[in-house]
């Protein structure tokens, strides 16, 4: 059976020679660009000032991503929504719009379930499905901009899956979500986070992106990060420091250090010294977060008044520090809860 195209992962570019390679003029690529990422169409009859023959064409010969709402929750404390999408194949993935002062920021998911097996991890409880194409990375923004009404100014890759493992695709969702013909987002305004697959990161690093990269940590030695992430056992902590540092180095873009707290695992006075021993103080920035307690898991958050001593720990040792804002704890906002009730 011939693969129908997949016209919304096709770039600006792309686009054009797929249009001339079906005998139409150029400038029609520009306008179903237009309204596939800028006015964000949900199908081709929306398509106005594109021809009725062309557009039935298009329906018979392409896959249109248009990813469809199976579930939404929104918080009451902070207007947080987790959003639960159907996929056309029947999977679900999960996306979260965070409302700050700064704009509104959407976390995505990069692919269905993951293979990372982070034990304090919903997302990677029933193991990985498939990578997630640019089209399907893009739409979780494109969805949720057109349920709300409103546009997103920063996009984090922080959801379901391990971005890097999923590579040629997020390298192509980033530059077309910053391409000026598409929603123009600021490179600057883009987070991805990994636990650390030291081979994707140098090459990253190669890729001239400005986008800020996180690492997912975790662990303050080689022995206690081996036990919460099972990553630890390919790729070694300092290593993936190292790399880390290289990154960093080549990019000129400052790295945040992400850092869950679980009560009596991670937290005590000896794990924020072997902290600054791995990290060093120089431009260091980490990320605090209390984990978000899954049912499948018996971890539990560090107490309040226990983060806010790692934090001046670190903070003594001229670490820049903030503790993430809890968002959403209402509507069971750790990542892979609601797919994972849906999947139940």
């Amino acid at each position: 059976m011939e693969t129908k195209t997949d016209i919304k992962s096709l770039n600006f570019d792309e686009l054009s020679q797929y249009i001339e390679s079906i005998g139409e003029k150029n400038f029609r690529a520009k306008q179903l660009y237009e309204w596939m990422h800028i006015h964000l169409a949900r199908d081709y009859e929306s398509m106005t000032n594109i021809s009725k023959d062309l557009r039935s064409m298009l329906s018979q010969n392409t896959e249109y991503t248009s990813l469809k709402i199976a579930d939404m929750l929104k918080s009451a404390i902070d207007g947080t929504r987790k959003y639960l999408f159907k996929l056309s194949d029947g999977n679900c993935v999960e996306s979260v719009l965070m409302r700050y002062k700064h704009g509104i920021s959407v976390c995505i998911s990069s692919q269905v379930g993951c293979k990372m097996g982070c034990r304090f991890c919903a997302s990677t409880i029933d193991g990985w499905v498939r990578n997630l194409t640019p089209a399907e990375m893009l739409d979780q923004i494109y969805s949720i901009s057109y349920d709300t009404g409103e546009r997103v100014s920063n996009v984090v890759v922080m959801g379901t899956g391990e971005p890097l493992d999923n590579y040629d695709n997020l390298v192509k969702f980033i530059r077309m979500l910053t391409d000026e013909h598409g929603l123009n987002i600021s490179e600057r305004n883009v987070t991805v986070s990994t636990c650390g697959l030291i081979p994707k990161i140098n090459d990253l690093a190669k890729e001239d992106l400005n986008i800020t990269l996180a690492l997912s940590l975790h662990a303050s030695t080689q022995a206690k990060r081996v036990k919460i992430m099972p990553i630890a056992n390919t790729y070694e902590i300092t290593d993936v420091v190292r790399a880390i540092k290289d990154y960093e180095r080549a990019t000129g873009r400052r790295i945040t250090y992400e850092y869950t707290l679980i009560k009596g695992v991670n937290d005590t006075d000896e794990d924020a010294d072997e902290l600054i021993r791995l990290l060093g103080t120089k431009s260091v920035h980490i990320n605090l977060i209390p984990v978000n307690p899954i049912n499948e898991r018996k971890y539990k958050a560090s107490s309040k008044s226990s983060v806010l001593k790692f934090k001046k720990k670190l903070e003594k040792n001229a670490i820049n520090v903030t503790i993430r804002r809890e968002m959403g704890r209402d509507i069971d906002g750790a990542c892979g809860q609601l797919r994972r009730k849906h999947i139940n």
